[in-house]
C-alpha cells in the first residue's frame, strides 16, 4: 500500500519527495533529525537527492518542512538549556577555566621552545638577554661595537622591564608591555633580529605578562585592597588577556568582604529582630548590587560566560543568606507564630532584593523558595491559636450579644468611634467567644499583610474558612440537643456552654451572620490592599472584591446556612415529637375524628398554633437583634417554617395511613387538615416570610389529602366550606393567641362551618 513520503502541518506530499520512514509524520524530533547529525552529512548532496525529482510544488512543501524542522530544534535546544541551565552554567566555567589553562601551557611551551633555540645558537647576545653573565650591561655594549640598534634597545627594554616589574608599577608595566608587543611587531616586518632574539624577546613579553598577572591577582585577593582599586586592578588583569580570572577573583573578592562584614554585624548588638535583619539584608544585597555593578562595567560586551558566572554567584550568595537567616530568626519565630515578626523580616529582604531587578538580578525566587514554609507555618501556628482560644472562651460563653471594650475598637474590623453617642452605631454585638475570634482574625490579618508575593494569600483565605468552619461547629455543638457531634479532640476543649433559651440560640445565629457578612471579609481586604486603619474599613462591594475573595464570602455564608439549618431543625423537633419521641403530628390526629360522632371546635391544631406561637417569639428576638439586617431574620423564619411543613410533607408513615390505611381520611379530617395549613399559610403570609418553597409544599399537602378523600367516593369540594371560612377562623385564632381579640357578642357556634 502506497504512503506518503512525509506528512507536515502544511499538508501531505506525494511519494517522489524522499524517503518515507524518515519523513513519517510520527517520528519523533529526534528521529527527523539523526540523519543531519551525522558526521558525513553533506548539504548539497541530501537537497539534490530531495529535489532530483521533484516539481516545484514539492520543493516548496520540502522547504517547508525543513524550515518547521529547523523551529523544533531551535525550541528543543532552548528547552534543553533551560532545563540544564546549572550544568550549562557549569559546563562554561569549565571552559573558561581550560581556556585559561590552555593558554598557560602554550605559554610555558612557547618559553621551552625559545630555550631550547638559545642553547643551540650559543648566541652571545642570547646569554645578556637570559642574564647568564654577570659584567655590566653597559661594558658589553662597549666592548661589542657590532651590536644593532634594535639588540641595543632589546638589553635595556628588558631592564626596564625587570625594574618596573619588581618595583610594581602597574601602569608602567602595563605601558612598556604594549610598546613591546608593538616592537616586536615592527622587528617582525622588518626582520632586524635573529629568529632566536625575537622569539627570547617575545618569551621575555610573554612571561612579564605572566608575572603582572600574578601580581595583579594577589592584590585583588589582599583584604586590604579598596573597592576602587579591585576594580582598576580586575580591568588591567583583563586587559592582560586574563579576563576569566579577572571575573573570578571580582566576585570572590566581594565574596570575602560580604563575610567580614557579617562577622562585624553579628558581633554588633541591635535593638531587635526586625533592625538585624535590616542590617544583613541590606549588607547582602548592596554587596550584590555592587558586585552587578562591577562586573557589567568591567566586562560589559564580553563573552555570556561572565554573566553565566554573575548570575550563578549571586544565587549563591542569596541562598547562603536565606540559609543564615532561616537558622538564626525564621525557624525560632515560625515555630512560636510570630507572623508580624516573620512577614516583616521578608517583606524588608524583598524589598533589597527588587532593587536588584533593574540590573536584571531577578534572585526573589530563591529567598521565596526558603521563606515560604517559614511564613506559611507561622500563619498555620496563629490559626491553630485562633480555634484553640475560640474553643476555650466557647466552654464559658453566656451566649449574650453585647459591644467589645473600647479599648478593643481597632481590633473589631469596623471603623473605631469617635464619641460614645456613635458607638452603637459602629460597633457589633456579639458573644465573648466571637468578639475574640474576631479580634484574633483582624489582628492576625494586620500581621500578614500583603502575602501576595509570597504567594499565601491563597493559604491565608482557606486557613480562614477553616477558623470559621471550626468557630460555626463549636455554634452548633452549643445548640440543646445537637444532631451533629463534632470532633474538637484536636484542640483538648470539648465542652461548650449549651444556649438553653431562644435568646441565647439566636446570638448563636448573631455571632455567625455577622461575623461571615461583614467582619471577616473587611479582614480579607487587608490582605489584598495591605491597608489598615481607616483605610481597611471603606465598605467594598461584592463585584468590587477579587474572585477568591468573594467566593471566600459564599464559603463562610454556607457554613453560616449550616448553623441555622441546626436551629431550625432542632426546633422543628421539639414541636414535632415529646421529649420519648412520641410524634405530636400524625395522621390519627386527622383520622379520628370521624369516630368521635361530634362536630369539633373549629381551631387550628395545638401542634400549628405552637408553631405560631414559636415564630412570633423568635421574631420578636430576631427584630432585636438583626437591627438593619431584616433580611437575615425573614430567611431563618423561613426556613423556621418550612422545616415543620417540609416534615410533615415527606413523612412516609403519614401518608402511607393517610392514603392507604385501614381508617381512611374523613370529611372532618379533612377539613381539619385544610385548616391547619391554610393558618399556616396566612400567618406566615402576615409575617412576610412565606415562601414559595413553603407555599408550594403547602399546596402539595392539601392536594393529597384531598386526592385521599375523592379516593374513598367522596367529593371533597362538598364537603368543604368556602375559604372564606377558613381565612376568619385562623385570623381569629391569630387574634386569640397575639391576645388582640375581644368574643363578647360572638355566640358559641360561630365558628362552626354551618
Amino acid at each position: 500500500m502506497d504512503q506518503s513520503p512525509f506528512t507536515t502541518p502544511r499538508g501531505s506530499l506525494s511519494s517522489s519527495i524522499g524517503n518515507a520512514a524518515e519523513l513519517e509524520a510520527n517520528l519523533t524530533l529526534s528521529d527527523k533529525l539523526r540523519v543531519f547529525k551525522s558526521s558525513s552529512f553533506d548539504p548539497s548532496a541530501y537537497v539534490a537527492s530531495k529535489s532530483r525529482s521533484m516539481n516545484e510544488k514539492e520543493i516548496r512543501h520540502l522547504c517547508a518542512y525543513l524550515v518547521d524542522l529547523k523551529k523544533a530544534s531551535a525550541e528543543e535546544m532552548r528547552k534543553s538549556v533551560l532545563a540544564n541551565y546549572s550544568s550549562f552554567i557549569r559546563t562554561s566555567k569549565e571552559i573558561s577555566d581550560l581556556e585559561g589553562e590552555l593558554l598557560s601551557m602554550r605559554n610555558l611551551l612557547s618559553n621551552q621552545a625559545a630555550l631550547v633555540h638559545g642553547l643551540a645558537e650559543g648566541c652571545q647576545l642570547g646569554s645578556l638577554v637570559t642574564g647568564n653573565e654577570d659584567s655590566d650591561m653597559d661594558d658589553i655594549i662597549n666592548e661589542k661595537t657590532d651590536i644593532s640598534k634594535t639588540e641595543k634597545w632589546l638589553i635595556g627594554y628588558l631592564e626596564t622591564l625587570n625594574v618596573l616589574l619588581a618595583e610594581k608599577r602597574v601602569d608602567e608595566s602595563m605601558v612598556a608591555l604594549e610598546e613591546g608587543e608593538k616592537m616586536a611587531k615592527e622587528i617582525k616586518q622588518g626582520k632586524t633580529l635573529s629568529p632566536s632574539l625575537f622569539q627570547a624577546l617575545q618569551n621575555a613579553i610573554t612571561e612579564h605578562r605572566q608575572k603582572l598577572a600574578d601580581q595583579l591577582a594577589e592584590t585583588i585577593c589582599q583584604p586590604s585592597t579598596r573597592g576602587t582599586e579591585i576594580r582598576t586592578t580586575a580591568l588591567a588583569l583583563k586587559n592582560l588577556g586574563d579576563g576569566p580570572r579577572a571575573h573570578t577573583l571580582l566576585l570572590k573578592s566581594h565574596r570575602k568582604k560580604l563575610k567580614r562584614n557579617m562577622q562585624s554585624l553579628e558581633s554588633t548588638t541591635y535593638g531587635g529582630v526586625s533592625a538585624y535583619t535590616a542590617s544583613i539584608s541590606h549588607l547582602v544585597f548592596s554587596t550584590i548590587s555592587q558586585a552587578v555593578s562591577d562586573s557589567l562595567t568591567i566586562f560589559s560586551g564580553e563573552e555570556p560566560a561572565y554573566t553565566s558566572e554573575l548570575v550563578t554567584w549571586a544565587v549563591r550568595q542569596a541562598e547562603t543568606f536565606s540559609l543564615l537567616l532561616k537558622k538564626q530568626i525564621l525557624a525560632s519565630i515560625a515555630a512560636t507564630g510570630g507572623l508580624r515578626i516573620a512577614s516583616e523580616c521578608v517583606h524588608v529582604c524583598l524589598s533589597h532584593c527588587h532593587l536588584l531587578e533593574a540590573s536584571g538580578m531577578a534572585l526573589s525566587p530563591v529567598l521565596l523558595k526558603h521563606f515560604r514554609p517559614f511564613v506559611e507555618q507561622a500563619l498555620n501556628t496563629n490559626l491553630k491559636r485562633i480555634e484553640q482560644s475560640s474553643a476555650a472562651l466557647a466552654a464559658a460563653d453566656d451566649w449574650l450579644l453585647a459591644y467589645a471594650p473600647t479599648s478593643r475598637n481597632t481590633n473589631t474590623g469596623l471603623r473605631p468611634v469617635s464619641s460614645y453617642s456613635s458607638l452603637n452605631s459602629y460597633q457589633p454585638k456579639l458573644s465573648i467567644s466571637a468578639h475574640k475570634f474576631n479580634s484574633m482574625v483582624q489582628e492576625l490579618f494586620e500581621d500578614v499583610g500583603t502575602l501576595e508575593i509570597l504567594q499565601l494569600d491563597g493559604l491565608a483565605l482557606e486557613g480562614l474558612h477553616q477558623v470559621f468552619n471550626f468557630y460555626v461547629k463549636l455554634l452548633i455543638n452549643a445548640m440543646p440537643g445537637s444532631a451533629v457531634t463534632e470532633n474538637l479532640e484536636s484542640t483538648g476543649h470539648k465542652i461548650v456552654k449549651i444556649a438553653e433559651t431562644e435568646k441565647q440560640q439566636i446570638a448563636l445565629l448573631a455571632n455567625a451572620i455577622l461575623l461571615a457578612d461583614e467582619l471577616l471579609p473587611r479582614a480579607v481586604i487587608k490582605l489584598s490592599h495591605g491597608t489598615k486603619g481607616d483605610d481597611s474599613h471603606k465598605r467594598v462591594s461584592d463585584k468590587q472584591r477579587p474572585p477568591e475573595q468573594r467566593e471566600l464570602k459564599k464559603r463562610l455564608q454556607r457554613e453560616v446556612d449550616r448553623l441555622r439549618d441546626s436551629f431550625c431543625r432542632q426546633h422543628a423537633l421539639e414541636l414535632i415529637f415529646t421529649e420519648d419521641g412520641i410524634p405530636l403530628l400524625n395522621a390519627q390526629m386527622y383520622l379520628d375524628m370521624e369516630e368521635k360522632g361530634e362536630i369539633p371546635e373549629w381551631f387550628p391544631s395545638p401542634i400549628f398554633q405552637e408553631l405560631f406561637v414559636k415564630l412570633t417569639g423568635v421574631a420578636g428576638i430576631a427584630s432585636d437583634v438583626f437591627v438593619g439586617r431584616e433580611r437575615f431574620a425573614t430567611i431563618l423564619l423561613m426556613r423556621l417554617a418550612e422545616a415543620v411543613i417540609l416534615w410533615l410533607s415527606d413523612d412516609q408513615d403519614f401518608w402511607a395511613n393517610v392514603e392507604t390505611g385501614q381508617t381512611p381520611l374523613g370529611p372532618l379530617g379533612l377539613q381539619q387538615l385544610y385548616l391547619d395549613m391554610q393558618f399556616v399559610m396566612i400567618f406566615s403570609s402576615q409575617g412576610r416570610y412565606l415562601s414559595r418553597h413553603l407555599h408550594q409544599a403547602i399546596k402539595n399537602i392539601i392536594g393529597r389529602a384531598i386526592d385521599a378523600v375523592a379516593a374513598t367516593g367522596l367529593d371533597p369540594n362538598s364537603v368543604l366550606p368556602e375559604d372564606e371560612w377558613f381565612v376568619e377562623v385562623s385570623e381569629i385564632t391569630i387574634k386569640m393567641i397575639t391576645g388582640n381579640a375581644a368574643f363578647d357578642n360572638v355566640e358559641e357556634d360561630a365558628y362552626s362551618p354551618t
